[in-house]
């Protein structure tokens, strides 16, 4: 089986999503310390003349330590509303925006306490409307034991091991800093590093942006040529 494991991502951009595609099983990893400004809580989309936004999830107060696994949203706050709002721009140009809309309704009409909630329904909305049928599982509710790591590439690897089947570990390239091999094969995996080649789409601008969230791919584009980007990937 090939695994891959990511923190759970708000609406992330097309690498992550043609990592998911190409493996057999997909993890949400959400048992580590939460890291304010990073993925998890936010994207990017493209600002109405030119340059980039963020689209996010209020969040509400919690100490340093909180895993995320206990980050929950601010509710309080109409951030459903500011998000489409933010999005209207594109209802000029991108001939798939009502497609988009559509998602994020669907999405949106459902009530989340947490971020990974949140994360998972979208995350699984925006598969199907694609195509990919990897399963997306949730570290914390998954009732496996692990043993400790020691290192920051044995969360992965510890993870293969307790769930037993596991012969190939897809990690994005980021990780070939600090994942040791020698590690993983001694284990009996194979690790490879998933390198997404992103191109070039008609933002209907003179300026590109790139590595936006998936949801200015699918403005621009239909499904059929959103999965051609997914599978131009290699593997180191």
């Amino acid at each position: 089986m090939k695994l891959a494991i990511m923190q759970p991502y708000f609406l992330p951009y097309l690498g992550y999503f043609s990592l998911i595609k190409h493996t057999d099983e997909f993890i949400l990893f959400d048992t580590v310390q939460f890291i304010r400004h990073g993925w998890i809580e936010r994207n990017r989309i493209l600002k109405p003349s030119n340059g980039w936004q963020y689209i996010m999830v209020p969040l509400k107060k919690h100490s340093r330590e909180t895993l995320i696994k206990d980050i929950e949203i601010n509710n309080d706050q109409q951030w459903k509303e500011k998000i489409l709002a933010q999005l209207q721009h594109y209802k000029k140009q991108a001939p798939y925006f009502s497609n988009v809309i559509d998602i994020l309704n669907e999405i949106f009409s459902k009530e989340y306490a947490t971020i990974v909630d949140l994360n998972l329904a979208s995350l699984k909305t925006v598969c199907n409307y694609l195509g990919i049928n990897t399963p997306i599982q949730v570290f914390s509710l998954m009732n496996i034991d692990i043993e400790p790591a020691n290192a920051p590439d044995e969360w992965a690897l510890n993870i293969c091991k307790a769930l037993g089947n596991v012969d190939e570990y897809w990690n994005p390239p980021g990780g070939q800093s600090f994942f040791n091999k020698k590690k993983y094969e001694n284990a009996g995996i194979n690790l490879k590093f998933h390198s997404a080649i992103l191109t070039d789409y008609d933002q209907k601008r003179n300026v590109f942006e790139p590595g936006l969230s998936i949801i200015d791919v699918m403005m621009f584009n239909s499904v059929d040529e959103i999965n051609k980007m997914l599978d131009n990937y290699e593997l180191i």
